[in-house]
């Protein structure tokens, strides 16, 4: 008697794991063709944005962030989020009424497991409060800066040896 090799399924718990890192290149183990896929999707509903989409995207255009940047409807990985900001690793999502909340959890997760925080806003906040909605980012934002110092002060003290310089100008570059 043969053995016959059977198709197995991941337990549950695989299946809200984040994809595969990648050591180099992009990041994230995903083929060409699947964020292809993703970035024609991200163009799409950049094309047809709601309302909340809009007034917060006004909004962040008319602030000054500094280096802090928010790009709408962003490829991050294996997920589209509303409003990425790459420098914080801070994602905003916008819950629509009748948005899949299954699946939102599942990619909150996997962006979460790869050092992105999701700040989740109801579009309907957005919309009828801003100000508090502007209030609650700019705190997630002085939080995750808050973080990101603390990670880079505790990288220091466990790579003592470990020196960090940049480049520096020669005086050619001066003139």
């Amino acid at each position: 008697m043969t053995n016959r090799k059977t198709l197995a399924l991941n337990p549950a718990s695989d299946t809200d794991a984040a994809p595969a890192l990648k050591k180099k290149g992009r990041g994230w183990e995903i083929s060409e063709s699947r964020l292809d896929v993703l970035h024609e999707q991200a163009r799409e509903l950049r094309r047809h944005s709601s309302e909340a989409h809009k007034a917060l995207l006004a909004r962040f255009a008319k602030a000054d962030l500094g280096r802090y940047k928010f790009t709408r409807h962003a490829v991050v990985g294996s997920a589209i989020v509303d409003f990425n900001c790459h420098n914080l690793g801070m994602a905003i999502a916008i819950d629509e009424d009748g948005a899949n909340e299954a699946l939102a959890k599942r990619r909150d997760k996997s962006l979460e497991s790869v050092g992105i925080r999701v700040m989740r806003i109801k579009a309907a906040d957005i919309l009828e409060n801003m100000d508090a909605v502007l209030a609650r980012i700019t705190a997630g934002m002085r939080l995750r800066m808050a973080d990101k110092k603390e990670a880079a002060r505790a990288h220091r003290e466990a790579n003592p040896n470990q020196h960090y310089s940049r480049p520096r100008k020669s005086h050619a570059d001066n003139h």
